[in-house]
């Protein structure tokens, strides 16, 4: 990532707003929210729209945040299936306490920086 060059934001936090990419990855981060509400089904259709779109925002300031919402998931989600493999060793319980602090710090710094019109 270092290589790459910067895209920085429009200025115009008003433009910023209106900006269909940036809508996209604030609808993920909302998904992403939810689906600790929801089973993770939320999630899982987060991933997809992120997959989907990933060429869409190609070299975009958006693209950083649709790697970080994909990474969050994967690794939100193997570590949710190590934490109940291991429910039955107690150790799962901590570790599932873990991803879950790990997910929300996560999915709330990507949307603050999205918010900023920065990458996370």
């Amino acid at each position: 990532m270092a290589d790459q060059e910067f895209i920085p934001a429009d200025s115009d936090p008003v433009a910023r707003r209106a900006d269909s990419a940036r809508n996209l990855a604030v609808v993920v981060y909302i998904l992403q929210g939810l689906s600790f509400f929801l089973g993770g089904i939320t999630g899982l259709v987060g991933v997809i729209i992120n997959y989907v779109k990933m060429d869409d925002v190609a070299g975009t300031w958006i693209e950083p945040h649709f790697r970080w919402q994909i990474r969050t998931f994967w690794i939100g989600l193997l570590w949710t299936v190590i934490g109940i493999v291991t429910t039955a060793i107690i150790i799962g319980w901590f570790i599932l306490l873990g991803i879950s602090i790990w997910l929300i710090y996560r999915i709330v710094k990507g949307a603050l920086a999205l918010n900023d019109g920065k990458a996370p």
